[in-house]
């Protein structure tokens, strides 16, 4: 351990590093839980899906513990299995395309590509370093609403605001309060106040505690006739330990569609840049904050082995896309093992061992309801959009109304996709009407045109 993890220079020991690698996997294991709510939207088998995140994040895990020596865990990061299920998949529905999840798969697969090679050219820090922080906290942010609303809706806490008058279908807003007596939303709401109040007190695994409380608070709700839904207790009628893993080797495996890719590029080269441009700050933006978090930046604040540890990224999203599952990223909940003291890749070691030992257990993670997995997207949403308070209102007005932008165009439109293009095409035109054109780097150049694009596109009534 002590020749692999260089475990005295970083001023650790195994048994911390185990620790910090469990108190990570605790904070974090909703995904199992999650992933699967949201992909299944998609048309995918959840069970497959199961397999996917917890083979792909044991894997990408793995080489950030081996080849970076880092204690940050990957996994299918939230937000982009949002914008994989309620955005790019319906958009490809609706021009008719079979089973658009496949598409969608195609997509992170060549955003994975992508990423190896910017890796390999030591690219990608630049890209981030030249986008402005205003946009970035402003994605971040409203990535952290959409994941919200996204909660929110699939618990009913909120709904469309239709009813049907005998001859039209009317409404008289956009949204609107759900039934707060229905067993799903009143336990939602439970769910928020318990994932509260457990993180007020630094409850280890507060997130998945609320989760399972919820859940558990939902089966006796079932048992006494109150909630009438999907029965919530798990199924171990058919149990096969490895079932998921057969699911994801015939229904989601390495399924692609590069079909769609040849008839559809400019479409197609859309959609990548939307996983890429989120993926890229998710990841960067985690790495730093873990960092931070563990002192590890060097004298000048640089991050020694980031290379290694963006390529730990890129090869897990390549995986990941070919097991079938939405892009894989660095988690920030990775600094809850750090505030326990993992400083090293033992404490990433840890948490992929147990993301395997999961798998047997999947009828447990399945049948938890998405008014169970509604607390913990409304808070992670909670900590994503506190970046909005690192913004500066008072600086460049093309920063502040780009980032602004950015912020309310993701929950409004429903879609990330469309707040990062209206974010950064806001950006690049006050950029140009304030005399300050020569800010603009060359690849927010780049962005602009292809964003541009697409707007005339949607002008002209071509499909997404």
């Amino acid at each position: 351990m002590e020749k692999i993890f260089k475990l005295k220079e970083n001023g650790t020991n195994v048994k911390t590093e185990i620790i910090a690698g469990v108190t990570t996997f605790l904070a974090m294991a909703y995904i199992l839980a999650v992933n699967p709510s949201i992909l299944s939207a998609a048309g995918m088998d959840p069970n497959a899906i199961f397999a996917a995140t917890a083979v792909s994040a044991a894997f990408a895990t793995l080489i950030m513990a081996f080849y970076a020596n880092y204690p940050v865990v990957l996994a299918s990061g939230m937000g982009l299995n949002a914008y994989f299920a309620y955005t790019v998949v319906p958009q490809l529905a609706e021009q008719g395309i079979t089973n658009p999840w496949q598409v969608a798969l195609t997509a992170i697969l060549v955003e994975g590509i992508i990423f190896i090679i910017l890796s390999i050219f030591k690219f990608r820090e630049t890209l981030v370093n030249k986008v402005p922080q205003n946009l970035k906290y402003g994605i971040s942010a409203g990535i952290g609403l959409f994941i919200t609303i996204v909660g929110l809706k699939g618990a009913g806490v909120i709904t469309t605001d239709a009813y049907y008058d005998g001859k039209a279908v009317q409404s008289s807003t956009l949204v609107k309060l759900g039934d707060v007596g229905s067993a799903p939303v009143v336990l939602a709401l439970v769910g928020i106040l318990i994932v509260a109040t457990l993180w007020h007190y630094r409850v280890k695994g507060s997130i998945l505690i609320g989760i399972l409380a919820t859940w558990v608070l939902g089966i006796i709700a079932q048992l006494c006739g109150w909630y009438q839904g999907a029965s919530l207790i798990p199924d171990f009628a058919n149990y096969s330990v490895f079932g998921p893993v057969q699911n994801m080797a015939t229904e989601t495996f390495f399924k692609f569609d590069f079909g769609y890719v040849a008839q559809h590029a400019l479409n197609f080269a859309v959609i990548v840049f939307a996983f890429l441009f989120v993926d890229l700050f998710d990841t960067v933006g985690t790495l730093i904050g873990v960092a931070q978090e563990g002192n590890l930046l060097n004298e000048k604040g640089e991050l020694p082995r980031v290379g290694r540890a963006l390529m730990s990224d890129a090869l897990g999203t390549c995986l990941g896309a070919c097991l079938g599952t939405s892009t894989v990223t660095s988690y920030v909940e990775s600094t809850t093992g750090v505030a326990e003291g993992g400083r090293t890749g033992l404490t990433a070691l840890t948490s992929a061992i147990l993301f395997i030992l999961a798998i047997p257990l999947y009828p447990i993670f399945l049948a938890i309801p998405s008014f169970a997995t509604a607390p913990a997207l409304v808070f992670v949403g909670l900590l994503m959009i506190k970046n909005v308070t690192k913004m500066d209102f008072d600086s460049d007005i093309a920063d502040t109304v780009g980032g602004f932008v950015a912020i309310i165009f993701m929950p409004f439109a429903y879609s990330i996709a469309t707040g990062i293009m209206f974010g950064i095409l806001t950006w690049v035109i006050l950029k140009i009407v304030t005399g300050k054109i020569k800010e603009i780097h060359p690849i927010m150049w780049v962005a602009f045109a292809l964003f541009a694009v697409r707007i005339v596109t949607m002008i002209c009534g071509v499909s997404s």
